[in-house]
């Protein structure tokens, strides 16, 4: 078992950034907003990077379907194109890009260097401009090729929008396999795009609620070991597992702070009624956010780390209330028809993401932080759990059907929905941080 974590850790730290040329106008003449309520994709075309063998099209391929996916971009089929581009570092025959509407181009060629590694280069082309828009190199093992593809997306993604991209990220989630009546439920992480999946746990023991460290390869999640719910936190670098507090009761929804120093859980008491409580992860000490009779959980941090947000109950029925992070002053913000459930905080500090049920749908939606604004992008049969791309624009969610629980993203505009193929049924994802 260390040894996969290792191996996983050596993964997630080999990709070097050893130089960037990039010629940045003073605004580019090819730009996508993504602030509309209705983004047209953007016709890019992507050519095979040079490799001599296939490796220079499986990296293409990679990172045309991250900017696919992503609902931005439109990759141009690539039998449309006229010219055959043979050095990278000679600027292309414009018209010809521009004949077939290509509105940005990539290019870049794949070298394998005499101490195993690869060299990884690529250019941006703005095809109406006639001028280069980014420009960057990397090294990296053979075994890294599909996260430098992710990174080269990320700067196109980047270069292209103003924001940061999101392709560069891992996702862990609960892999769910068996039959109804002996399910066996495994931590499990992989790409964002849903390639590498790799097992954190045997599946001996039930496992819920996974969520990411913001500042170390960590995640916390909940655990049924010794037939007791309780919180564990697991080090990726080298598997060590270790109990968050040995609390008397159940132990439930855990959440990092922004500043993975503490974290954030709710505490079943015997009177059936759960409160918050935060961990310093340092000192151990524990303090209680919240007193109520009812059942607060599903805490999640602003992005300041000043107010937390809750579901709880106390009202009747499930609804969304802010805190101050010391759980000072209470505030429901969730008004609409129906219970709502599983809060969690944009990374950008303008949303909260959540769950609502309603007239026997369940729903993924967003509002801003003080309730107003409400806007649900899917609904279904069951839909449950968001958790935030880091750039806050894409949410993901499991979708329960009668053949398993299913994971999907969707952007903010709820117009691009996509399915995430995983090895079996998926449920409770929780995306990482940047990785680069």
């Amino acid at each position: 078992m260390k040894t996969l974590f290792k191996t996983l850790f050596s993964v997630l730290a080999t990709v070097a950034v050893v130089s960037t040329a990039a010629v940045l106008p003073a605004r580019a003449v090819v730009e996508v907003n993504i602030n509309k309520g209705n983004v047209d994709p953007l016709p890019i075309a992507l050519t095979d990077f040079l490799s001599g063998d296939q490796l220079g099209a499986e990296i293409t391929s990679i990172i045309a379907a991250d900017l696919e996916r992503s609902g931005l971009f439109a990759p141009i089929d690539k039998k449309a194109f006229i010219e055959k581009i043979s050095n990278p570092d000679v600027a292309p025959r414009f018209e010809d890009w521009k004949v077939i509407n290509a509105q940005a181009l990539v290019t870049g060629r794949i070298t394998k260097q005499p101490d195993g590694r690869l060299k990884a280069e690529f250019r941006l082309w703005d095809t109406f401009a006639g001028q280069q828009l980014a420009g960057q190199q990397f090294f990296t093992t053979p075994e890294n090729k599909r996260r430098v593809a992710h990174i080269i997306a990320d700067a196109i993604y980047e270069r292209l929008t103003g924001e940061k991209g999101y392709f560069d990220t891992r996702i862990v989630f609960v892999d769910e396999s068996g039959s109804a009546q002996k399910r066996v439920k495994r931590l499990a992480i992989m790409d964002q795009d849903g390639a590498n999946v790799r097992y954190l746990s045997n599946g001996k023991d039930l496992v819920l609620t996974p969520r990411f460290s913001p500042s170390r390869q960590e995640i916390t999640y909940m655990s049924f070991a010794g037939d007791r719910p309780r919180v564990y936190l697991l080090q990726l670098e080298t598997g060590q597992q270790e109990l968050v507090g040995n609390f008397p009761g159940m132990t439930i929804a855990p959440r990092f702070s922004p500043d993975g120093q503490k974290v954030v859980m709710s505490l079943l008491q015997d009177d059936g009624s759960a409160n918050i409580y935060t961990m310093d992860l340092r000192s151990r000490t524990t303090t209680r956010l919240t007193s109520s009779q009812a059942i607060d959980t599903s805490a999640s941090y602003s992005p300041d780390g000043s107010k937390i947000v809750f579901e709880s109950d106390r009202g009747g029925r499930q609804q969304i209330y802010v805190m101050g992070a010391d759980g000072s002053n209470p505030q429901r913000i969730s008004f609409g028809n129906g219970s709502y459930s599983t809060p969690v905080w944009s990374p950008r500090g303008d949303l909260i993401a959540f769950t609502k049920q309603s007239g026997g749908q369940f729903s993924i939606g967003v509002m801003k932080t003080d309730g107003s604004g409400e806007r649900l992008l899917t609904s279904g049969f069951h839909n449950e759990g968001p958790t935030w791309a880091p750039n806050g624009r894409v949410l993901m969610f499991f979708r329960e059907s009668a053949g398993g629980a299913r994971l999907f993203t969707i952007d903010l505009t709820g117009r691009n929905e996509r399915q995430i193929q995983t090895p079996n049924s998926a449920s409770d994802p929780a995306w990482s941080p940047l990785l680069n």
